[in-house]
């Protein structure tokens, strides 16, 4: 995978994840409830680029933030 889209996701994740005012330990916690089973660290990794994201993870985090999946992989030029 393409190492600078993982970052930009990644800091995606983290700004959409800060402007709905929760931390990473909440959204763990929700995913958690939703069937994933993931950790703070692993959500911690995700916005650094340092874990992959599963189809089942961004589904959730999209439906969660409440948020469009434009805004998860928006990447500029």
């Amino acid at each position: 995978m393409n190492r600078k889209i993982e970052l930009q996701v990644g800091n995606n994740i983290r700004y959409l994840r800060e402007r709905n005012g929760r931390t990473q330990e909440s959204l763990a916690e929700q995913l958690q409830l939703n069937g994933c089973d993931i950790t703070r660290s692993a959500v911690a990794k995700i916005e650094v680029g340092q874990r992959h994201l599963y189809p089942d993870e961004i589904i959730l985090i999209k439906k969660i933030l409440k948020v469009s999946y434009e805004e998860i992989f928006s990447i500029p030029e």
